[in-house]
């Protein structure tokens, strides 16, 4: 560990391994794991990540654009990567790196197949999702362009669940699978051979595993922000104390004196802030932070680069660590505590803050 930094997001690969090989049992044999490392892997570190999940045998990686799929590619890992969102300016990059493109409309289709380079191709179709892909009327169109351009290997078809999450929504989850299941017998039949199928993600393979096809697209379930108890977080966000300093009674802190205070009080200044992820709705005693066993509230409001918390009833010292996140305090719970999600709090991590790797 590099002891400069002083805010470190602690990443451990062995839960990582565990929360996988818990969504693994819930597969059948033959159904192929696809890891989600999109935005960072989540905000845990893409290379490493993806580092790992390949030593643990995923089919694919899950990546939203070019760029992510080439640096993993670059870094050395040779698993197979699949870009969602490939665009219409990284043909050449594509090729180059032996990366899987999701053709999801008729105008990266057009692209693919009028370049004649040998490429990986998965069909995205629509189901109620309504942001990318095909609808069920595209089926021989696009059949017909795949079966005229040898080039193009066909390796999968998918559609992607909207409220699976949500057991409340579960008709309209089933609706979609129905919906799949409909576009993908009509698919096999026109293309006229079986072709592997995926539509569930974590969520989705928690709460409808029988319909888990041929394959499975895990992301949040992996790194343990699920309501699902078998599944650990992975990461620990923490730092440490800068400064410690004396308020008196009607003194304001931090930006815009949203904060009086209403007593003499203690408080620790935490060298991290909104410019690294932390959400200014915690701002103000709606967040807090854990100092030893001690849960100590956010005051005044978080700035770019730092922000202060109580410690009036604290013994803490300058140089003491500060746990954001972690065993203490879940992603989870910070996300209900400003209504959002957990998938939000990690992709805004900065990159800047210390990923550091254990087993």
């Amino acid at each position: 560990m590099n002891t400069l930094n002083e805010t470190i997001l602690h990443v451990d690969l062995k839960k990582l391994e565990q929360n996988f090989n818990y969504l693994k049992a819930k597969l059948k044999t033959s159904s192929k794991i696809i890891g989600v490392v999109k935005a960072f892997a989540y905000g845990h570190g893409d290379i490493k990540v993806s580092e790992k999940l390949s030593q643990l045998g995923v089919f694919a990686l899950w990546v939203s654009d070019f760029e992510e799929g080439v640096a993993i590619r670059e870094s050395g890992i040779q698993t197979k990567i699949m870009v969602a969102n490939p665009g219409m300016k990284s043909y050449h990059a594509i090729i180059k790196n032996q990366l899987d493109v999701v053709i999801y409309n008729h105008a990266l289709l057009e692209l693919y197949c009028s370049n004649k380079h040998a490429v990986n191709i998965h069909i995205k179709f629509n189901t109620g999702m309504n942001r990318y892909g095909f609808e069920k009327k595209d089926i021989q169109p696009i059949v017909t362009k795949i079966k005229n351009s040898p080039h193009l290997n066909l390796i999968s078809i998918c559609s992607h669940l909207a409220v699976s999450n949500e057991k409340s929504h579960a008709a309209y989850t089933l609706s979609q699978i129905r919906k799949f299941d409909l576009i993908s017998r009509k698919f096999e039949l026109a293309i006229g051979k079986a072709v592997d199928k995926h539509l569930l993600n974590s969520s989705g393979l928690l709460n409808f595993e029988k319909y888990q096809l041929d394959g499975v697209r895990l992301g949040i379930g992996l790194y343990g922000s699920t309501e699902d108890k078998n599944l650990q977080q992975i990461s620990c966000l923490s730092s440490v104390i800068t400064q410690i300093r004396n308020i008196e009674k009607n003194d304001s802190i931090g930006y815009g004196k949203s904060f009086i205070a209403k007593k003499n009080m203690k408080i620790a200044i935490v060298p991290v802030g909104y410019a690294d992820g932390i959400n200014r709705k915690l701002s103000n005693q709606n967040g807090s932070v854990f100092i030893g066993d001690s849960k100590c509230s956010i005051v005044g409001e978080i700035s770019m680069d730092s922000f202060a918390v109580d410690i009036s009833k604290v013994n803490a010292k300058e140089g003491d660590k500060v746990q954001l996140f972690g065993n203490k305090l879940t992603v989870i719970e910070i996300a209900k505590k400003i209504n959002t999600i957990p998938y939000e709090i990690y992709a805004t991590l900065n990159r800047r803050i210390k990923r550091v790797y254990s087993e």
